[in-house]
């Protein structure tokens, strides 16, 4: 009997796709579903066909048989799928309540962004967030903030619309257009050359670790979502691809209120 018998059409397609060399991305989009259900089904394809790795499922998908593993192995095996499954329902839950936080707000961008940043920092384990507005003329405005220590919030009231130097995170950010992830920010040269943006970072907020990350509309920069913790623990692969998750959303909540605020003035 084919291996292809033991899984659904959905897991044969995907299944194909994924062995051909297609991305988890790639085949979302192809299939009109997430990546992170195409990562669930693998999961399940790779238990069933009880292989471990894209070229053994490949041979699989052909009618061969694979080698065969020893005990040890195949626990590690197991253990690696049941991790996988649990960070894509991870995943899956997050999603569906940062678009239920936007949905229910019904355009009230600052209900959104407390919500948002209350359940980024719950998940990624943070002390507190700030939501970045990225304006034409290459400055930076911290528009909505969560836990913040005062002295850093007054600081960033008396600041407006700012500048920064390159040698910063949000200016690395800025010229790379990509996660800037700052493992102790007290341990940088910029740090010591008292740069404004430092010091108030660590000196008023306290701040050791940070990840900040770009909120783009296509390709082009609307802002950043920071997160900070006040000890020197830097964030894992896990939560910057969580954060990610919430600046993407953020872009979209953004869009979300300045639509129905046009709305609303053209009705009024």
């Amino acid at each position: 009997m084919s291996e292809r018998a033991n899984l659904s059409q959905r897991e044969v397609q995907i299944a194909q796709a994924y062995a051909g060399g297609q991305t988890y991305q790639a085949i979302a989009n192809s299939l009109c579903i997430a990546p992170s259900t195409v990562r669930t089904h693998l999961a399940t394809i790779y238990r069933k066909l009880d292989v471990s790795s894209k070229v053994e499922l490949a041979t699989r998908l052909k009618g061969a048989a694979s080698a065969p593993r020893n005990a040890a192995e195949l626990a590690m095996v197991v253990s690696e799928l049941a991790l996988s499954l649990e960070e894509a329902i991870s995943r899956e839950k997050a999603m569906s309540e940062v678009l239920r936080i936007i949905s229910a707000a019904r355009g009230d961008l600052k209900a959104v962004m407390q919500e948002i940043l209350a359940y980024a920092l719950d998940l990624c384990d943070a002390e507190f967030g700030v939501m970045f507005e990225y304006g034409t003329t290459h400055k930076f405005h911290a528009t909505f903030a969560l836990g913040i220590p005062p002295d850093f919030e007054a600081w960033f009231d008396t600041q407006g619309w700012f500048a920064v130097s390159p040698d910063t995170g949000l200016g690395r950010m800025d010229a790379q257009r990509e996660i800037v992830n700052i493992f102790d920010v007290k341990s940088e040269d910029i740090y010591l050359s008292e740069d404004p943006l430092r010091i108030a970072t660590a000196d008023l907020g306290g701040a050791r670790s940070f990840v900040a990350i770009p909120m783009l509309a296509a390709d082009k920069l609307v802002g950043a979502f920071v997160l900070y913790r006040q000890t020197v623990r830097p964030f894992s692969d896990d939560a910057t691809r969580l954060a990610q998750m919430f600046a993407a959303q953020s872009v979209i909540a953004l869009e979300n209120a300045r639509m129905i605020k046009a709305m609303q003035g053209a009705v009024s």
